[in-house]
């Protein structure tokens, strides 16, 4: 325990005033006596002196100067003479006089920690403590402490301090004195980096400077102060070594410790003693570990080279390369070569999830390997290529026991983990999508789908949180132009026209049908599907290969719309006698232009080119001729065969297509086409009154009075509609007839015919035959149910239909909210008459539309429209809402085939519908003027039989009279046809020709 030693109370040096008068005085002394030496002899050459202290009467109290070395001793020999002669020495002696080897120790400790202080008050305490020790007999022979009584030589003021610096003195030198001084160091290491050093000393207060070689302490330091103790150290190898040693070295300056003081003499004087100086004393020793074998452990971080890796592309890994311990290990100046292994793990259909190692039986895309030499950036060699869609991730090893020799340097093996992101990497998927139209035919107004079978034509749908990834299909319907199946191209060919566009989702592989698109006309559509990968989610698109696209025209991609034809006719004649001829003009319209000439092409049939004309009867009555009346058991009379092409057909006017009844009653002409892949099949109806015709019994005085009507079938809201009404048999005088329409009601209610909407004027009737109501519209859908009403003269009903009779409703529809437009051209006209178009507009018509009608000449079999072609071109008319549209009349100067093509504008004059160049029903035919056929003679006036003489002449006057009403009509129906054609028609004319358009 180290004690404080009291510090003098007035400054070094200074002493009171009698002391120094005393120190003057002994300085006389003594140089008289050196004067008296150099008197009586020479001088020594080195003699002591008085050193640091205190001179007072009863004598001095502090050291000696030895003037050998310049050091300050103390005398121990307190009963001789001063050491003022020549004093010789140090000599260093480990015993002396009777003193223990721990007295010796004592007396070293102290002197060397105190003996050369500057301070008084110290060397007068290491006087004292000398005396009492090496001389103690005389210290304390005074009757009273050797301490009390020596100190008395210091002045009074100082000697408190002088006591107490004592008593520190003797307690620290009992404790840290030691006889031999001891120093060792040992080095213990943990591992082949981390160690201790120890130091152990005697005594355990020693401290000194340590060095380390090969390692440093853990302040960094490679030396430092140490005392007793143990203290961590970290080895500092060179870089690469394969092993290396830790070296440590101590040095302890020992001066003032052990059993040992230096001696100095005078001869016939006191002897001095000192502390033993110089570096002999010091403690120096050294340790170091045997050769320490190192390892290193690299490991390694990757990072691939693209997130995203095309079909066919190289997978490329980056390889980051670190040290968790060591460094590299290098031979003869040459790094060992370390081979790690990746594995590329794949396909998944989606990012595995990640963990220490790859589940069992995951797929394997192939193995490379590369040769480190460091720490640093590698790249793979890029020998896997991406064969099919999916995730795929790496996993580096280093297998310790794979490195051959090199392997003991290394510390382990090493696995990176399974399914870590930033060494993932994903071959986008290419979605496709096979289809097949769900409509091989179709009519026009028909709703179309498709249905897409979706797959990934390059492996796995891919997904993402355990959902496949969604694919947004897109799918065009278009209207093939013309009217021949689509030819099978990368592009869609010019002209087509798309009728719409709706999208799939598919959310994986799997079987979707489309959104609805509706085919407003006759022709092929065909599907053309894409998936675009602009048209996705943005977070979709990565994870795509390329855009996909299927082809325009694929056969089971299209339906065919079929046309739908219409026939128009007018029997000559109504009464037919037994045995005579009837004469029927068909109006067909509809087919396409090349129609018959479309030989099929293994998917799509050939044209059926055959149009039957049929002849049922005899009936018993006209009741049974009703639209669903059964055919196939129906008596026939005869059948006659056209082309099916549209034209103008005379039926029954040569030997081979006679109609010649034998037997009364009444005949009807169906006219029927089986259909074929391009056009509907078709019949029309029995019910019709225009292609009717009666062959009477032997004639009576008096036919009674029966009334035919057929209302129109359909109309839609707004449309005007009518009914008309043939009446026969024996007509009285004044007679009149009146059409009732009633409703409309709901299609599913029972016809109600209480309160009429529309009734029109009184009609007379004069004579056989047909009278129309004339129009009216309503502005509500549902059933409309006609009644008419044949009165006599004085008001009395004669004839009246039923309520909801066969052929006596219109069903009212609603508009459609599509702007749709149909067209009927005059199908044929003799060159010099005037033709025209008619457009039927319906839905909705947006304000300020303007409505052109373009006529296009045709030279060859291929529908062109072009300028060249352009024969004719109308003024615009304003459209005021859905209805029918006429052209004005155009007389062409060629002969030959023109089509006609109607275009709708905005208000802002854009186009906003054109139709299809050579569409059915806008071809119109101008033929050459025709040389008249040679009208065939009537037949003979029906003969008599089953009566007298009395009936012959009402026999002759009701022929007589029903030839008249048959010629009127005809004549009446000719002549006003032929003043429309030359621009002259009367109101009534336009009544007349109305009677009979809406039986066409």
């Amino acid at each position: 325990m180290s004690m404080s030693i009291a510090s003098p109370p007035e400054p070094p040096g200074v002493h009171p005033p009698g002391a120094v008068i005393r120190r003057l005085a002994a300085v006389l002394v003594a140089l008289l006596v050196l004067a008296g030496t150099v008197v009586l002899g020479a001088v020594p050459a080195h003699a002591g002196s008085l050193g640091t202290g205190y001179y007072g009467d009863s004598g001095f109290l502090g050291a000696y100067n030895t003037d050998v070395d310049g050091r300050q001793g103390y005398c121990i020999d307190l009963g001789a003479n001063s050491p003022f002669d020549p004093t010789s020495g140090p000599q260093t002696v480990t015993s002396l006089d009777s003193l223990s080897r721990q007295q010796l120790a004592e007396l070293n400790y102290v002197l060397d920690r105190w003996g050369q202080s500057g301070d008084p008050n110290l060397t007068a305490a290491v006087a004292l403590y000398v005396w009492s020790v090496a001389d103690p007999g005389v210290y304390n022979s005074h009757g009273m402490s050797g301490d009390d009584y020596y100190v008395a030589r210091a002045p009074v003021g100082v000697r408190g301090t002088i006591l107490a610096n004592l008593a520190v003195m003797r307690q620290e030198a009992a404790v840290n004195a030691v006889t031999d001084p001891s120093l060792s160091v040992s080095i213990a290491m943990s591992d082949q980096y981390a160690g201790t050093v120890t130091v152990a000393a005697h005594p355990a207060s020693l401290q000194g400077g340590a060095a380390l070689t090969g390692a440093v302490f853990v302040d960094g330091s490679s030396s430092r102060t140490l005392g007793v103790g143990q203290y961590g150290i970290t080895g500092t190898p060179a870089d690469g070594v394969p092993s290396y040693r830790i070296e440590a070295s101590m040095s302890v300056a020992a001066a003032g410790y052990g059993a040992q003081v230096d001696l100095y003499t005078t001869p016939g004087a006191q002897r001095l003693i000192a502390a033993v100086a110089g570096s002999s004393t010091g403690l120096s020793v050294q340790a170091q570990t045997p050769m320490i074998d190192l390892d290193f452990q690299p490991q390694i971080a990757t990072q691939v080279s693209s997130r995203y890796v095309a079909e066919g592309d190289a997978f490329t890994d980056q390889l980051f390369v670190t040290l968790s311990k060591g460094t590299w290990i290098r031979l003869d100046g040459v790094p060992i070569p370390i081979t790690a292994t990746g594995t590329l793990f794949g396909p998944f259909d989606e990012q595995p999830a990640e963990a220490d190692a790859a589940p069992a039986g995951a797929p394997v895309a192939g193995q490379e390997t590369v040769t480190l030499t460091g720490a640093g950036s590698y790249t793979s060699p890029g020998t896997v290529v991406a064969a099919e869609s999916g995730f795929y991730t790496w996993v580096w090893t280093i297998d310790k026991a794979a490195q051959g020799v090199n392997g003991r340097y290394l510390t382990d093996s090493f696995a990176d983990r399974f399914g870590q992101m930033p060494e993932s990497s994903v071959v986008p998927f290419q979605p496709v999508a096979m289809s097949e139209a769900d409509q091989h035919l179709a009519v026009p107004g028909d709703a179309l789908t498709d249905t897409i079978t979706v797959s990934s034509a390059n492996g796995a749908w891919l997904k993402r949180d355990g959902a496949f990834i969604p694919v947004v299909f897109e799918g065009t319907a278009y209207q093939v132009p013309g009217t021949l199946p689509p030819t099978q191209a990368v592009l869609a060919e010019t002209g087509a026209v798309p009728l719409g566009t709706v999208t799939i989702t598919a959310d994986g592989p799997g079987v979707y049908t489309s959104p609805e698109v509706v085919a407003p006309q006759g022709g092929f559509v065909t599907w053309v599907w894409r998936a675009h990968k602009a048209t996705q989610p943005e977070w979709v698109r990565d994870y795509l290969a390329a855009d996909w696209t299927d082809e325009y025209g694929i056969t089971v991609e299209t339906t065919s719309v079929r046309w739908p034809i219409v026939t128009t006719s007018l029997m000559r004649e109504y009464n037919v006698h037994p045995g005579g001829r009837a004469f029927d003009t068909v109006t067909v319209t509809g087919f396409p232009a090349n129609h018959g000439q479309f030989a099929g092409d293994g998917y799509w049939q050939a044209d059926n080119d055959e149009v039957t004309h049929t002849v049922y009867g005899p009936f018993a009555t006209d009741a049974v001729l009703t639209d669903d009346l059964d055919l196939s058991d129906a008596p026939l009379l005869t059948s006659i065969t056209t082309p099916a092409r549209n034209g103008v057909y005379r039926l029954g006017y040569t030997d081979a297509d006679r109609i010649e009844p034998s037997e009364p009653g009444f005949y009807v002409l169906v006219t029927t086409f089986d259909g074929d892949d391009r056009v509907q099949p078709y019949r029309s109806s029995p019910a019709d009154v225009l292609e009717r015709f009666f062959v009477p019994p032997t004639p009576e005085v008096e036919l009674p009075v029966t009334v035919i009507t057929q209302a129109t079938a359909t109309a839609r809201v707004g449309e005007p509609f009518a009914d008309t009404a043939l009446v026969q048999g024996t007509i009285p005088e004044g007679a009149y007839l009146q059409f009732r329409a009633y409703g409309p009601e709901p299609a599913d209610a029972e016809p109600n015919c209480t309160s009429a909407f529309y009734q029109s004027e009184q009609i007379a009737v004069t004579q056989p035959g047909v009278y129309a109501s004339g129009q009216t519209t309503t502005d509500q859908p549902g059933n409309v149910y006609w009644i008419e009403t044949l009165y006599d003269a004085d008001g009395t009903i004669l004839v009246e239909g039923t309520c909801g009779a066969p052929g006596e409703t219109t069903v009212i529809t609603e508009q459609p909210e599509q702007l749709t437009v149909t067209t009927q051209a005059v199908a044929e006209v003799t060159l010099g008459e005037p033709a025209h178009d008619l457009a039927r507009v319906s839905g909705t018509v947006p304000d300020g539309s303007t409505l052109v009608f373009e006529a296009y000449r045709q030279d060859g079999e291929t529908a062109t429209c072009t300028d060249a072609e352009l024969a004719f071109r109308s003024d615009p008319i304003a459209l005021d809402g859905p209805g029918d549209y006429t052209s004005e009349a155009v007389v062409f100067e060629q002969a030959g085939t023109y089509y006609w093509i109607e275009t709708l504008f905005d208000a802002n004059g854009d186009e906003i519908h054109r139709g299809l160049c050579g569409a059915p029903d806008e071809t119109t035919t101008v033929v050459s003027v025709p040389t008249v056929p040679k009208t065939p003679e009537l037949p003979p006036s029906l003969a008599l039989t089953g009566a007298g003489d009395w009936m012959f002449p009402f026999g002759i006057a009701g022929g007589i009279f029903a030839l008249a009403g048959i010629l009127t009509l005809w004549f009446g129906r000719r002549l006003a046809i032929y003043r429309e054609r030359h621009g002259y028609v009367r109101e009534e004319d336009e009544d007349f020709l109305a009677l009979f358009d809406e039986q066409s």
